[in-house]
């Protein structure tokens, strides 16, 4: 959940290889505006390919050599890389680095940052040139706790969360006062689904580092907890104290979506526009825009801007919602638009899993609605296998209910909604579990419950809603 990745000419080195790799799942989803899915699962394989092939080259900056790291000074912090554009701020470490190739510390933020570059870009093919770096950091000075934290950062974004949690705690051994350990700590034992745990995380953090990093988790727990009210006060508390571009976006799109999430949608989109005023390339506040545009019934506007999203950032979310938007919208050639938005959810995947990201719950989500079946149920199995959240949960009842095994998704359903978070789109799957269950009482109640609170949740989901409402009555 944080806000907040070596000096050549554009278009070589490593540089110009991770350029070519982005470039090419761009093309692939213009070009997926034409082909057909077959087509497009062959052009995911070689992106793979190209990916493994590239991801072991660091940057312009190598490794080399048996440098002494204790003479190394740590002249880089990491707060340049909140001052401002990251690509410039990175084009400025990367030149300390070559100038000062012993700075453990520098080393450690590079890390960081190609993992910052990874998240706001939707580009998977960073992290093991973060892994590299951080590598480095800790070869020179071992167990030094910014790389140590950046490690817990890197495994969180590859959805290693037992690995995050592991690097977290020897972090904060090292330094108690980690912010990046302790918020880290705080997102590990949030995606394991530890949430008492987490909690207890939050309140420690907020009595050692109290700041935006603390703030925006410590909301997040009690948003689960279904303490909407105090998570959207800390949040606000946490947009009045921020300062740079990044936190300001941040922020501000993590209260859009948690005033979507309540079916502000007018709300949201304020938040949504002081995101984009600070970072107008932002991508939550770019699909969160889309989304509120969508619920409020601006179908053009939300079409016209999910295509920008997908355009530079085509991550299985936004690619699943814009197919979803074009089925709604169901004009002439809009039933095969969506079908090729769907089928580049695979070259995401393909991608994301050649960085060593684990992509097993975009694969249920996607597939349980738009794809395989099968598949979806054994993605979700693998996840809940992992690790129990309302997002696992959520998964392997919804791939369960794709599959006609009902009763036995229908406990998954409850536990997904147990914690009282509030998310239509769980309630929605619930409700359309235990219908098919034959608990049409109990499917009334849960599929009134999301439309009262998020009407517009999905194009696709909240038709049905109001459709299988309509016929319970």
């Amino acid at each position: 959940m944080a806000p907040k990745a070596l000096a050549q000419a554009p278009g070589s080195g490593a540089d110009g290889l991770r350029d070519e790799r982005v470039a090419a799942v761009r093309r692939l989803s213009v070009s997926g505006r034409r082909w057909r899915a077959a087509q497009l699962g062959f052009c995911a394989a070689a992106l793979a390919v190209a990916l493994t092939a590239g991801a072991v080259v660091l940057g312009a900056v190598r490794d080399g050599g048996t440098a002494n790291a204790a003479a190394a000074p740590v002249a880089v912090s990491p707060q340049l890389l909140a001052s401002g554009d990251l690509d410039a701020s990175i084009t400025s470490l990367q030149a300390h680095l070559r100038a000062q190739p012993k700075d453990f510390g520098g080393w450690a933020t590079l890390g960081l940052a190609y993992i910052e570059q990874a998240r706001t870009k939707g580009d998977p093919s960073r992290y093991p040139q973060a892994q590299r770096a951080l590598d480095r950091s800790l070869r020179l000075r071992p167990d030094n706790d910014p790389a140590l934290a950046g490690r817990a950062a890197l495994a969180a974004a590859r959805h290693d969360f037992h690995g995050a949690l592991t690097y977290a705690d020897r972090a904060l051994k090292q330094n108690p006062y980690s912010e990046r350990a302790l918020s880290s700590r705080i997102d590990a034992l949030v995606e394991l689904g530890r949430y008492d745990d987490a909690s207890k995380a939050a309140d420690v953090a907020d009595q050692r580092r109290p700041g935006v990093p603390v703030f925006t988790r410590y909301a997040y727990v009690r948003e689960l907890r279904g303490d909407v009210k105090t998570a959207r006060r800390v949040l606000e508390q946490a947009l009045s104290t921020a300062t740079s571009r990044g936190d300001i976006s941040y922020v501000a799109s993590a209260l859009g979506q948690l005033t979507w999430n309540q079916g502000e949608y007018k709300t949201a989109l304020t938040y949504y526009a002081r995101a984009l005023a600070a970072d107008d390339s932002y991508l939550p506040a770019l699909e969160g825009r889309a989304r509120a545009q969508a619920a409020q019934g601006d179908s053009a506007a939300a079409i016209r801007g999910m295509e920008q999203v997908v355009e530079r950032f085509p991550l299985p979310q936004p690619l699943v919602e814009l197919g979803e938007l074009y089925e709604a919208r169901g004009k002439k050639g809009d039933p095969q638009k969506a079908r090729d938005q769907y089928a580049l959810v695979d070259a995401w995947v393909a991608l994301a899993r050649a960085n060593g990201v684990n992509a097993d719950l975009d694969t249920a989500l996607a597939a349980a609605d738009h794809g395989d079946a099968k598949a979806a149920l054994k993605a979700a199995r693998t996840e809940w296998a992992r690790r129990h959240t309302v997002h696992t949960a959520d998964a392997l009842a919804w791939a369960l209910h794709v599959n006609g095994r009902d009763k036995e998704a229908l406990p998954y359903a409850r536990r997904a909604t147990a914690t009282g978070y509030h998310n239509a789109s769980f309630l929605y799957h619930r409700g359309i579990i235990e219908r098919a269950a034959g608990d049409a009482k109990d499917a009334r109640a849960s599929l009134k419950s999301a439309l009262d609170l998020n009407p517009g949740f999905s194009p696709l989901g909240a038709r049905e809603a109001r459709t299988a409402l309509g016929a319970a009555k």
